[in-house]
């Protein structure tokens, strides 16, 4: 992705200086002790979603209890940051991470609070980028259903102590690493700590598609169709020209989607590698 423009950039940054932030005291066990209108709201569903807790009630509750359980590992490395082996006089630096709870895309700040003894707790600031980053949500398939996920315009990384936004237009792929994504685009990469199942359910499967149950592809950024043997992968348009595997099931449904049709090698030669034009 190339750099913000300086308009841009200042735009963005302006935005998330007017945002309200929701603001959550935790004590050292990570029960919620106070928060303030915006963290109830942001929160409330969350926690209803995850244990059928009335958002009124939320005070005293153990904070990870209020996150989708696949998120909870993420929020747990995060609240672990800096407790071991820190000055009990200095706090440890704040550290950030994207969070995915329903319907919402937030940026969370942690910071220890330092008393004269040591850690006292936590305090976690959160951003809801929702609005400058997915489009609004469609209308449920019925009356019965919930509606779908708001599609992803921008992605949120986290980077150098600032918040990035990377341009959907410029992803060429994802790539699972653990529980978070590697983004990359046609000049560099980012480390999202969105899994790759989180952002699918955003993406628009007829631009991206998971050829790989570690690999979603921007199929306007395929450059090649490779089948070697007996396996088929895509060469993607980053400046590796990296080939992704796709795996035998989803093989048939690529080529469709590419309008490929079921052609094989016609001879032994090619049947060892035969590129074909995306």
């Amino acid at each position: 992705m190339k750099p913000f423009e300086p308009a841009v950039q200042e735009t963005f940054l302006h935005k998330l200086e007017q945002f309200n932030p929701g603001m959550v005291w935790l004590d050292p066990t990570n029960h919620v002790t106070a928060m303030n209108d915006v963290a109830a709201q942001l929160l409330g569903p969350a926690a209803q979603y995850s244990m059928g807790t009335d958002p009124d009630k939320l005070l005293g509750i153990d904070v990870l209890q209020m996150h989708p359980e696949k998120s909870r590992d993420k929020l747990r490395l995060l609240l672990q940051t800096g407790q071991d082996g820190a000055c009990p006089m200095k706090s440890p630096a704040p550290v950030a991470m994207m969070i995915n709870i329903p319907d919402r895309i937030l940026v969370v700040k942690v910071s220890k609070m330092v008393g004269i003894a040591g850690v006292v707790g936590t305090c976690m600031i959160f951003y809801d980028l929702t609005d400058i980053t997915t489009a609004p949500a469609g209308a449920p398939a019925s009356a019965r259903s919930d509606p779908p996920p708001r599609r992803l315009l921008k992605i949120p990384v986290y980077r150098k102590n600032r918040v990035m936004l990377i341009d959907m237009k410029d992803v060429v792929r994802f790539q699972a690493d653990g529980h978070y994504t590697t983004i990359v685009t046609a000049d560099d990469q980012y480390l999202s700590n969105l899994s790759l199942t989180d952002l699918e359910a955003r993406l628009d499967p007829a631009i991206y598609f998971r050829t790989h149950r570690s690999h979603i592809v921007s199929l306007p950024h395929a450059l090649e169709l490779v089948m070697k043997d007996e396996s088929v992968s895509l060469m993607m348009a980053d400046h590796q020209q990296t080939v992704v595997p796709v795996s035998r099931p989803n093989t048939a449904h690529l080529k469709e989607l590419l309008g490929i049709a079921q052609v094989g090698p016609k001879s032994a030669a090619e049947k060892q590698n035969s590129p074909v034009r995306a």
